[in-house]
């Protein structure tokens, strides 16, 4: 089949089969590049459509799409949205009997099924890659690729194997598909997998709908209430946190506030845990709160917001975990608290970590780009694209945007941030060293007798929580390190000598009192939902009909149809089948499952 046939019989497919009216940015070429036996390697970020890319060159070639995916919990929500639309999907994994993985199997040898999607230790097993030999394997895609990188924030090793599909199935073409990957994961995914001559292809990493947002941390969990009873009352989101311990006191604190939060975590009951998944992805209105064993892959368009009580270990994680916000494309947000604490800790972590030292170097590298996209004082959405090898321009819709931070020349408070360490023999802890320049009389100042330094009480003029801040940013410099293995001491750097000396110059961003303020809700350049009354009551209408549909076919309820495509359908007001056809995410399968009662629905709320 030639490739003008081969895109117009894509184009077909999308219209009828997922009913989208046309491909967005780099999907056609990619489907037309796949479909046409080629390999590739696709960087896109959450919500950019990256399913597409294989599940249609998968319905035109000849043969099953094998989809290799690291989500076993989230496979079974992948193959309803692949059957709500008639397309023949199953998955093979360790939660089916015996006799439900050999029905399965046998449909793949048949060639009865369209896609199914296998975990990479199953896809491992002789059984598997002799079923798959056994078979006429149209396409493998290898989702979540950048779980092949040693260096990246999610490594499975069972991925590094895959290079097994190059090597057994040499004519069967291979899509590696990833939101997340700076240029040395890039280059590892490329190593790793065989995928030297593969076309690359790589979107803009940005999210113009998601507004970046990073508070000084005062009180993270008041804070956080705030801001989602200020901004995101009755929204869905997602809350990170780096302890298990913290992830139920969160959620036992925001339900004790009337917000509704459940729980997830690596240490809980595994069926607790999967049903709190189920909940998540199947209702509406519930914050999970949760460690990052949560969450890649997450499907569910309309997360609104995305928080971190807890500073993430690399611009990576955060990407990938604020992602999951707004994959809809509608206004959303990625709030986080930090503070001198999440620093400390980190770094403690990376020290004793039991990684060889250059792995090491790595992962201090990460955090310090990590932290500069904390303490910049430009645009964060600049300083974010920049990691990925992006170019921007500032984008007016995150926090140093839209309320500039004030910079000033801090070479004078930290020359004495400096030498109070220094003073103290760099035998003491961020605490003690405030106290100490902000001459506080404490019991512990007296006793070391440090009340009687040259630099007891000259930091007076600023509160504790300013100097805190110029600590932090001090430590994000370089000029300081804290010695775990010494109580957490604040030792002097090698940077520090040139700063003391006045040789150099520190600019530094201004400390800001935390104020609770209710910022517009509407992103830039996005128009909040503009319903008109009427059309807002349909809306509401449709979305509990959405709600009784979803619980009947036991699905989430983003897999009977999203949000923006009830939007359009409420603003259509379809009287007859006719009218729907054209709405974005109404294919033929779903026109006829669900068009008479939509049209029923509506013509009812018209008389």
């Amino acid at each position: 089949m030639n490739h003008q046939d081969n895109n117009e019989r894509a184009l077909h497919l999308l219209q009828t089969v997922f009913g989208y009216p046309a491909f967005r940015g780099q999907q056609g070429e990619i489907v037309g590049h796949v479909a046409g036996g080629g390999d590739a390697l696709v960087l896109m970020p959450t919500g950019g459509g990256k399913s597409l890319c294989y599940q249609i060159p998968a319905l035109l070639r000849d043969g099953v799409g094998v989809v290799v995916s690291p989500l076993i919990a989230l496979m079974q929500d992948q193959v309803d949205a692949l059957e709500e639309v008639g397309v023949r999907a199953a998955f093979l994994n360790s939660t089916q009997s015996y006799e439900e993985a050999s029905r399965i199997e046998r449909l793949v040898r048949t060639g009865e099924i369209d896609l199914v999607y296998v975990a990479p230790e199953r896809l491992m097993t002789d059984r598997c890659l002799n079923l798959f030999q056994n078979s006429n394997i149209s396409l493998f895609a290898i989702d979540e690729a950048h779980c092949v990188s040693q260096w990246g924030h999610d490594f499975r090793p069972e991925y590094i194997k895959l290079s097994v599909l190059h090597e057994q199935f040499p004519n069967v073409p291979r899509i590696a598909l990833t939101a997340t990957a700076d240029p040395q994961t890039r280059a590892e995914i490329v190593h790793r997998l065989q995928l030297e001559d593969a076309a690359q292809f790589v979107s803009s990493f940005d999210r113009p709908n998601i507004r970046y947002q990073i508070v000084e941390k005062a009180n993270g969990r008041k804070q956080l209430l705030d801001f989602i009873t200020t901004e995101h009352g009755g929204d869905c989101g997602i809350v990170y946190c780096l302890s298990r311990k913290k992830v139920e006191e969160t959620a036992e604190f925001l339900n004790e506030n009337g917000v509704r939060a459940l729980a997830y975590h690596a240490g809980m009951d595994h069926a607790v845990r999967a049903a709190n998944q189920a909940k998540f992805l199947r209702e509406e209105n519930i914050v999970m709160c949760a460690t990052i064993a949560f969450g890649m892959g997450i499907d569910k368009p309309n997360v609104r917001f995305v928080c971190h009580l807890d500073l993430p270990k690399s611009i990576e994680g955060y990407y990938q975990e604020t992602g999951r916000a707004g994959r809809d494309g509608e206004p959303s947000s990625a709030w986080m608290a930090y503070g001198l604490q999440d620093v400390v800790l980190q770094r403690r972590m990376i020290d004793e970590s039991e990684a060889d030292e250059t792995f090491k170097r790595v992962l201090g590298n990460k955090l310090d780009a990590m932290l500069g996209l904390c303490e910049t004082l430009s645009c964060r959405r600049v300083r974010l694209l920049d990691y990925f090898g992006e170019k921007a321009g500032p984008c007016g819709n995150c926090d140093t945007c839209l309320i500039p931070p004030v910079s000033f020349d801090g070479t004078v408070p930290v020359q004495k941030l400096l030498s109070t360490v220094y003073r103290v023999d760099q035998r003491f802890a961020a605490g003690h060293v405030i106290d100490v320049l902000r001459g506080q009389e404490t019991e512990r100042i007296k006793t070391w007798h440090h009340d009687s330094l040259s630099v007891f009480g000259i930091g007076a003029d600023r509160s504790e929580q300013e100097w805190r801040a110029i600590l932090r940013q001090v430590i994000a410099l370089g000029l300081l390190t804290v010695d775990h293995e010494q109580f957490s001491s604040l030792k002097l750097t090698d940077a520090a000598r040139p700063v003391l000396k006045g040789g150099q110059k520190v600019q530094l961003r201004q400390y800001q009192k935390p104020v609770k303020q209710k910022p517009s809700r509407a992103a830039k350049g996005y128009v909040e939902s503009d319903l008109s009354a009427h059309e807002q009551k349909i809306f509401d209408r449709l979305r509990s009909w959405r709600m009784g549909t979803a619980r009947e076919h036991n699905v989430a309820a983003y897999i009977i149809f999203n949000d923006a495509t009830l939007r359009e359908i409420a603003k259509a007001r379809p009287m007859a089948l006719d009218d729907l056809r054209g709405i974005s995410g109404v294919g033929e399968k779903k026109l006829a499952s669900y068009g008479d009662e939509i049209v029923t629905l509506i013509s009812e709320m018209n008389d």
